[in-house]
């Protein structure tokens, strides 16, 4: 078990902190370092809950002050920042005055029969946490990210998905030829192609394909794809949010599981 006691930083010179505030500022750092930063409680608890460790806890000096009883026990270095200096660090507009450093997971082996989630160029930040959050909630264990994805480990994506990329098999970077190696049909989303959701006998497992906000799936993945999809839209707008829609087609499928 870590006993030393924690390390405090009082500059803004100090390598340790700059690092930490390009993993916390860049989105595409954690690719270098190969290190995520966490922001905040809930998702610190997140990790810790699906056995994930911290490399390093980091907190405000105001915060470890009180919390020291509790998280002076946890196996890990131990960092305590000025809390002028974590305020800087943080991208929240009401700093979370913790984090974990956590080592950025292996890319995994695909799956070929795990039930997945392909993100086809998905870019908005928000969107793809959202979704990871719904593939998490709705038995989707897989997520396959085209190249052209926003980064899954950065920090706006971890804080949109809420803690659910510490229950998910995550790859990212793939090619659309890369999905070849799923043993499972591919179900594609369209606002205006393919049978009603509603009516349709969706397959389990199965890869709903979710696309670019404004494109949408692209044809060297709707050609691989065995059904497609449509949501019905009395209302008469163009299109749904890409999260929006995948919340309802996840649902489906975990409902027809259900039975």
């Amino acid at each position: 078990m870590t006993s030393a006691g924690p390390q405090y930083i009082s500059s803004a010179g100090n390598a340790l902190f700059k690092e930490l505030r390009r993993l916390a500022h860049d989105s595409t750092a954690y690719r270098k370092q190969g290190r995520i930063w966490v922001e905040g409680d809930h998702l610190c608890r997140a990790a810790l809950s699906r056995g994930v460790l911290p490399a390093t806890a980091v907190f405000s000096e105001s915060l470890w002050s009180e919390a020291q009883p509790e998280w002076s026990l946890l196996d890990a270095n131990k960092v305590v920042i000025q809390d002028a200096l974590f305020a800087g660090l943080s991208t929240l507009e009401s700093p979370a005055r913790m984090g974990f450093i956590l080592d950025l997971p292996a890319t995994p082996r695909l799956q070929p029969d795990a039930a997945s989630v392909i993100l086809d160029r998905v870019q908005d930040a928000g969107n793809v946490g959202a979704i990871l959050r719904c593939a998490a909630a709705f038995g989707f264990s897989q997520v396959l990210a085209i190249k052209g994805t926003a980064a899954l480990w950065s920090p706006k994506v971890l804080r949109s998905g809420m803690g659910a990329h510490f229950s998910l098999q995550l790859t990212e970077g793939m090619a659309p030829e890369g999905l070849r190696s799923l043993a499972i049909p591919i179900v594609t989303t369209s606002s205006h192609d393919g049978e009603w959701l509603h009516r349709q006998r969706l397959p389990w497992p199965c890869a709903w394909a979710f696309g670019h906000e404004g494109q949408g799936v692209s044809p060297e993945i709707v050609v691989q794809a065995k059904h497609a999809a449509r949501i019905v839209q009395p209302g008469g707008e163009e299109s749904l949010n890409v999260a929006a829609a995948a919340a309802i087609c996840l649902h489906a499928s975990a409902a027809a599981r259900a039975g």
